[in-house]
């Protein structure tokens, strides 16, 4: 749920007609920037608000029952075709390339996988958003997949080498976080079958830390714009607490406010 300070950002954008030519996201960031293309301006956070403590999405229930402590059919069929409905025409009609990050279970790498149709291709999204522990992997194309913030949780390279000039990057945490590693007995506990998935785990704190550097550098660089938090956000990964997901909004909203001329600034030169 760091993931309603990204939300935040992505409404200012939309108050201010920011508009991008592709998007790159991961994990959470996977799930919410689908609604800038499809200009649903405050639908992220409305939907959190109101079924983040349903158990029909979120509950040790469904990890025992299914495998997933975020409810498959809920989450990603229910809520978006029955009681938020996602708007699939606005996202189509915009024309933008829609990309996600997944972690490919046998190699322990990062894939990219760009999504056309948002409903007919969210198991993409899923597979992004599929967090470690309490997640089945996700099976594409014959290929199992987990969260894509296991292999690389800030893609701006990628985005760099697919020829975008101007990049936003929208991290959840401040300048200052660096990541620490996993319990390794935890890991191989649950991942002893994919060697290679354990490795990436084991030096996930290692590619995030070295990553969180790479973005300061092309900052200082003018080469990528960053729109942080200046301190941690404090607030649960499965935060249920309607009003713990509007304060973090809130907090994305004001920094991309506070940002917003030197950001068309960036985006114009």
């Amino acid at each position: 749920m760091r993931g309603m300070y990204t939300a935040g950002v992505l409404d200012s954008f939309l108050d201010h007609d920011v508009q991008v030519d592709g998007i790159l996201g991961v994990s959470a960031g996977a799930c919410f920037g689908c609604n800038l293309f499809s200009g649903q301006r405050g639908r992220a956070l409305r939907y959190n608000q109101r079924f983040m403590g349903d158990p029909r999405n979120v509950s040790l229930r469904s990890l025992i029952t299914t495998g997933d402590i975020i409810n498959r059919e809920f989450a990603y069929h229910t809520i978006p075709t029955k009681y938020d409905v996602f708007d699939e025409a606005a996202f189509e009609k915009h024309g933008g390339e829609y990309w996600v990050v997944v972690t490919n279970v046998e190699t322990g790498e990062a894939e990219y996988m760009q999504m056309h149709h948002l409903l007919a291709d969210i198991e993409m999204m899923r597979a992004s958003a599929s967090m470690p522990f309490c997640s089945r992997m996700v099976e594409i194309g014959g290929k199992k997949y987990l969260d894509g913030g296991v292999a690389d949780s800030i893609p701006v390279r990628r985005a760099l080498t697919m020829g975008f000039d101007r990049v936003i990057v929208v991290l959840t945490q401040p300048a200052s976080y660096r990541k620490g590693p996993m319990n390794p007995a935890l890991i191989r506990a649950f991942y002893r079958k994919y060697p290679h998935l354990c490795r990436t785990l084991m030096e996930r704190h290692e590619r995030y830390n070295a990553q969180a550097e790479e973005v300061r550098r092309l900052e200082e660089e003018g080469r990528v714009f960053v729109i942080r938090p200046k301190a941690p956000l404090n607030i649960r990964r499965l935060e249920k607490n309607p009003e713990e997901l509007a304060r973090v909004h809130g907090i994305g909203l004001r920094d991309a406010e506070e940002s917003m001329t030197a950001l068309k600034v960036y985006l114009e030169a």
